[in-house]
């Protein structure tokens, strides 16, 4: 039976907004198919690893009749991909097969019935819930994630905290060796009451894929213990992180008094020439700020060496500090300014990288002995 005919790229687009959560492995088998809904004009897809819930929807273009199936998500991705741009396919259901057609070419995918499909109880009540450009919470998102922890023990660091308080906004993910912040102030007429939650990695990562660079509206809605972000034909539910952040306030030093400007540039392409013969199982770096100039140097076991000097405007004391390079082009490939403020105290103190006559974006990374 013809369940459905439309241009191939009006199914592909929404199909691979969901496939990014599927796992290849999963216990449930059904877990790894797309649930696949058609509507009066509109086919909505929609994927699950019962933690987060990802749906999206077709243009409300598409004839046919109304129905429900699941099939895989992957293998519907890769045949849509491979067939060529602006064809027109079909699907025929019948006996537990799919049926998928275009021009000359013919697939035939196993289903599994609807109503088996796991779908997440979304808590309807919002406790919280504001409206801000995808594109403003994309960068937001760009500056802090890099410095989520992968895998830690502490369950409660492999996620972003995630903070709505009056007219802000506030990110902050750490791993224990750095941490990242950053804030904006959004323009509401109704400030929001203080609310908060950690976001899973997970859905910190498909957000990020997922979002648009222009000025779109995203809604953002707590709902106790899970998130739910609305924007354009995609609605992304995750559940929340169950544990205590540490409180990030007691970590950003205040008392460094070695303060340089440098460009970011500059310094960024230093550190990766630097990093070429960085060890390659401590990947340390060793910063030595003079007067006038500040040097970078590494070393490895082999006993190779590579220095680079970059001139800075600073009058202070000489302070010899390393750190773990790999952290420090993260913050520098991730802040799209031209000038980074940095701020050290003595070898055992954390530096603060910020942004200048800018309070909304603070890294602090942890030094290490070299």
């Amino acid at each position: 039976m013809l369940i459905l005919q439309a241009d191939r790229d009006d199914l592909l687009k929404p199909l691979s907004a969901v496939t990014g959560i599927v796992e290849r492995r999963h216990t449930l088998p059904i877990l790894a198919n797309v649930l696949i809904q058609k509507r009066g004009n509109t086919v909505s897809f929609l994927a699950t690893d019962l933690e987060i819930q990802v749906t999206t929807a077709s243009p409300d273009t598409i004839v046919g009749p109304d129905f429900s199936l699941t099939t895989s998500a992957k293998k519907l991705q890769d045949i849509l991909r491979a067939i060529p741009e602006h064809s027109t396919v079909s699907f025929e259901h019948e006996d537990n097969r799919l049926s998928v057609k275009a021009g000359r070419s013919r697939f035939q995918l196993q289903t599994l019935p609807a109503d088996d499909f796991p779908l997440l109880a979304v808590n309807q009540q919002a406790q919280a819930q504001l409206t801000l450009s995808q594109k403003v919470f994309k960068d937001l998102l760009s500056q802090v994630q890099y410095a989520m922890a992968v895998q830690d023990i502490r369950y409660y660091l492999n996620g972003m905290m995630f903070i709505m308080a009056g007219d802000q906004v506030k990110l902050v993910a750490t791993d224990g060796h750095r941490l990242a912040y950053a804030n904006t102030t959004l323009q509401v007429d109704y400030p929001t009451s203080h609310a908060e939650a950690i976001l899973p990695r997970k859905t910190i990562l498909e957000l990020t894929k997922q979002l648009s660079d222009h000025d779109e509206p995203l809604l953002i809605e707590l709902l106790g213990n899970q998130v739910r972000f609305s924007f354009g034909a995609s609605v992304v539910v995750s559940k929340v992180v169950d544990g205590k952040f540490p409180d990030y306030n007691r970590v950003i030093p205040l008392d460094n008094d070695k303060i340089f400007l440098i460009d970011r540039q500059e310094l960024q392409h230093a550190l990766q020439r630097a990093a070429i013969l960085a060890n390659e199982k401590f990947r340390g770096v060793r910063l030595m700020l003079e007067p006038g100039k500040l040097s970078v140097m590494c070393n490895n076991s082999e006993q190779e060496e590579a220095q680079e000097e970059l001139e800075i405007e600073y009058e202070g004391d000489t302070l010899e500090i390393g750190f773990n390079i790999n952290y420090l082009l993260d913050v520098l490939n991730h802040v799209s300014v031209d000038t980074v403020q940095i701020a050290c105290g003595d070898p055992n103190r954390s530096a603060l990288f910020t942004i200048p006559d800018n309070p909304n974006f603070k890294y602090i990374v942890m030094p290490m002995r070299i």
